[in-house]
């Protein structure tokens, strides 16, 4: 194996939602292209040609030369227009022209993960110019990958996968978010403890406790007593995580027992992602 064992389950993982992408789309006629999704502004294919466009940047290849419109409403800071080049220059692609390039880039992204002799710590090119561990770029491209997956599926009313490998490491990189969340961007007080208790095909109970410094940690230990617990099921605790969705949306999708204000400020900064 030359692939080091810490980076295995992000590649499984990341294969996993890849390949289902592939067979969630291979299929679609041309029409089912432009449905519609919940990322802001992107239909199927923008989600699509998003995933190939960032897989063909973690190979190397250089970025389209292309003007964006000046219509764009969803593009609101340089992050997105970034992210836009890649879906705006595939607009005008047909489905076969987009199941093609996907499955082509799929066998090279493949073949550069089976080969992949570097160690987890080794520092590469992030899509916008920036560096991460090769390890955080593994496990970052399979959490996008799985979102997307999640996005296609909603969209084209396929679900599934929702406890996949994919969803595993998903959970883990939001959960990892959870004590800024609280701590900071809520506000939650010293020595408060918060449960979050998720239901549904990926079930977990985590609680975030500040310590006297204003400082959150996560853990798996049951509170009792706690400040608030928030009680909802994983997929929408995904959409809103992700930015999928807004609070009262799904309010009837999510309870709240103890203090509502704090229950109000996590879930008006409950999306991490951009």
């Amino acid at each position: 194996m030359t692939v080091h064992p810490s980076l295995q389950t992000s590649i499984d993982a990341w294969t996993h939602s890849i390949d289902a992408i592939s067979e969630l789309v291979n299929p679609l006629p041309e029409y089912e292209w432009n449905r519609a999704t919940e990322c802001p502004g992107w239909s199927v294919r923008d989600v699509v040609s998003h995933v190939i466009g960032l897989e063909c940047e973690m190979l190397g290849d250089p970025r389209p030369i292309h003007s964006l419109p000046r219509d764009l409403y969803h593009v609101t800071n340089e992050s997105s227009r970034y992210m836009e080049v890649q879906v705006d220059v595939r607009r005008c692609h047909t489905a076969p022209e987009m199941t093609s390039e996907l499955e082509y880039t799929v066998i090279r992204r493949s073949r550069q993960l089976r080969n992949e002799k570097r160690e987890p710590d080794a520092m590469v090119r992030w899509p916008g110019g920036t560096e991460l561990s090769l390890e955080n770029a593994l496990t970052r491209r399979a959490f996008d990958v799985w979102v997307h997956e999640q996005d296609l599926r909603r969209a084209l009313n396929r679900p599934g996968n929702l406890d996949s490998p994919g969803a595993v490491i998903s959970r883990d990189v939001l959960l990892s978010a959870l004590p800024k969340v609280v701590a900071k961007d809520a506000g939650a007080a010293p020595h408060s403890a918060v449960v979050f208790d998720v239901h549904g095909p990926l079930e977990f109970m985590r609680t975030v406790r500040i310590d006297a410094d204003g400082k959150g940690a996560v853990d798996g230990s049951v509170s009792l007593g706690p400040t608030l617990t928030l009680s909802l099921d994983w997929e929408t605790y995904v959409r809103l995580a992700c930015g999928r969705v807004r609070p009262e949306a799904v309010s009837e999708r999510v309870k709240t027992e103890g203090d509502q204000q704090l229950a109000d400020a996590i879930l008006a900064h409950f999306a991490i992602t951009p």
